[in-house]
């Protein structure tokens, strides 16, 4: 799997091979074997090629909507607690967290980004399993410093700010 993802990343990043001929010629290629097995098995009086029944159930379609429901309900939420609910906290923690994701966009490239995603999702769990009490020792210390800064951030600067009032809008609908 390692092998094969930084294939592909260096054919689309380092090579400048684009993704959506990339996708053609894989499928065009991918036609004309089918195509010359069915007719070459008719010839040599073999069998066709196996293919599988390519449908998607109506049970799939049902997960993925309602995936994508709990998902489209919860940024609803979001925007309703910075719009209307005027919650500072929560603004300011989105807006971190949004600019530190662009940030971090405007490093890498997108497919980079995507190659140390998978190279993360494949090292990480070996490198954990192996030293996974060392790893917890120090994601404890991280975490109580973490909370420490944001503490003393909250009591200088957050709890300092003044809360508007409601102006007429209900908080929860």
């Amino acid at each position: 799997m390692l092998t094969s993802s930084t294939m592909v990343w260096y054919l689309f990043e380092r090579a400048g091979y684009n993704f959506l001929s990339f996708m053609a010629n894989v499928l065009s290629l991918l036609v004309a074997i089918l195509f010359f097995w069915a007719k070459s098995a008719s010839l040599l009086n073999r069998s066709l090629p196996p293919l599988p029944n390519l449908e998607i159930s109506e049970n799939t379609v049902v997960i993925i909507t309602d995936v994508l429901h709990q998902w489209i309900n919860h940024t609803i939420s979001i925007a309703h607690n910075i719009a209307i609910a005027r919650d500072l906290k929560f603004f300011l923690k989105v807006a971190v967290s949004l600019w530190l994701v662009s940030y971090i966009g405007s490093l890498f490239e997108f497919l980079t980004l995507v190659y140390i995603g998978v190279i993360l999702s494949l090292s990480v769990p070996v490198v954990y399993d192996k030293y996974q009490h060392f790893i917890d020792e120090k994601l404890c210390v991280t975490r109580r410093f973490i909370q420490t800064q944001y503490r003393k951030i909250d009591e200088m600067v957050l709890r300092k700010l003044p809360l508007p009032s409601n102006g007429g809008y209900p908080l929860h609908s």
